[in-house]
């Protein structure tokens, strides 16, 4: 009786092959797990761009910085909360940039993402807050798609358990990235099941998507408020994820660095929700006055290359206006005024509405 009732009914399995060959080359799944994130919060960012005005494609003019930056962040933050692994004693320098073997942070990511991504921003001339607000709810959507790379890697399990979905983890090799096989050829698996926290994870912030994607459109934040809904949200949950986790950290006081981490970043996020006022930003764009051609008797203008190119031009800027001048412009065409000469737009108080409308082009500053 005994043995019967600690034994699990169920178990979630997990994968014995973390690494496939195409040739001499690796194909890995975090790796892919990685890039089908970030496709889906570009994806994500580009359609909510659209919806406040800005032009189609900006988005990848922006993951051109901000990925990489990213990872840079992401490393970084992984190697300054575990410098023990590549300095110091037995430590390898070299392994600082071995990505390819794991090891990224998402704080690092998320502070290295939001550099790359305000310098872009400040070329194509569009305000940050307006692109934070429209990656809010796509972050934790790559988040959740990310985390399945770690049920490949058999990596970021918690204690043990006997619940339904207490997870089978195979000793892996980190080299091949296939799971340790035993003398009859079958993987190898540790004793016990755990609790599968990167799933945890992944299902909070699919709550995370829902609840930002839902606030903000009841709520129509603005000013970077979505952004901060995400913040408190993924904080929020990584806390006490991070308590049951079992990997190894270093700590302060006892208690995991990342755990320290999320109560921070969390009452930042909160402070800057609360203080922070002011309605949704929408964006017009500053087109380019074309030049006038001389008079002449011949046409000068090539109507092949005109219908060939038919898309227009990226925009010189953005006039940020409300919703209601916003929406006139997309069923008249006319866009409002700009502000009165000598007036900056970039000096309007941090609880001033966006009513005022004006130009934003930060390419040259």
């Amino acid at each position: 009786m005994t043995l019967a009732s600690q034994t699990p009914l169920a178990a979630l399995p997990s994968p014995t092959t973390a690494v496939w060959q195409l040739g001499p080359v690796p194909i890995r799944a975090y790796a892919l797990c990685i890039l089908v994130g970030i496709v889906v919060a570009c994806w994500v960012t580009e359609r909510r761009l659209r919806q406040r005005g800005v032009a189609p494609g900006a988005v990848l003019d922006i993951a051109v910085w901000a990925v990489p930056a990213g990872i840079i962040g992401a490393r970084i933050y992984h190697v300054i909360s575990s410098p023990e692994k590549y300095f110091g004693t037995g430590g390898e320098p070299l392994k600082v940039f071995a990505i390819w073997e794991g090891g990224l942070g998402i704080w690092g990511a998320v502070a290295g993402g939001a550099l790359g991504a305000w310098y872009a921003a400040r070329q194509l001339g569009i305000p940050f807050a307006v692109v934070a607000d429209a990656l809010a709810p796509g972050l934790p959507l790559a988040q959740a798609i990310g985390r399945l790379g770690n049920w490949f890697n058999n990596e970021l399990y918690g204690g043990r358990t006997t619940l339904p979905w207490g997870l089978e983890i195979h000793r892996m090799d980190p080299e091949t990235g296939q799971a340790l096989r035993d003398d009859a050829g079958k993987p190898i698996l540790e004793a016990g099941l755990y609790h599968p926290t990167f799933a945890y994870e992944a299902l909070w912030n699919l709550g995370v998507a829902a609840l930002v994607f839902l606030l903000d459109r009841r709520l129509k934040l603005g000013r970077g408020r979505a952004f901060a809904l995400y913040v408190l949200g993924y904080t929020a949950g990584r806390f006490w994820i991070e308590m049951i986790r079992t990997d190894e950290a270093n700590t302060i006081l006892g208690v995991r660095l990342n755990v320290w981490t999320a109560a921070v970043v969390f009452l930042a996020a909160l402070i800057y929700f609360v203080r922070v006022r002011g309605p949704r930003e929408y964006l017009i764009p500053i087109r380019a006055v074309p030049t006038s051609a001389p008079e002449s008797d011949v046409s000068q203008v090539d109507l092949s290359a005109r219908e060939a190119n038919a898309q227009p031009a990226a925009p010189e800027g953005y006039q940020v206006v409300g919703e209601e001048q916003f929406r006139h412009w997309q069923e008249t065409g006319e866009a409002p005024p700009g502000p009165e000469s000598g007036s900056s737009g970039d000096d309007r108080p941090a609880d001033q509405p966006v009513d005022a409308t004006r130009p934003v082009d930060h390419r040259d500053s």
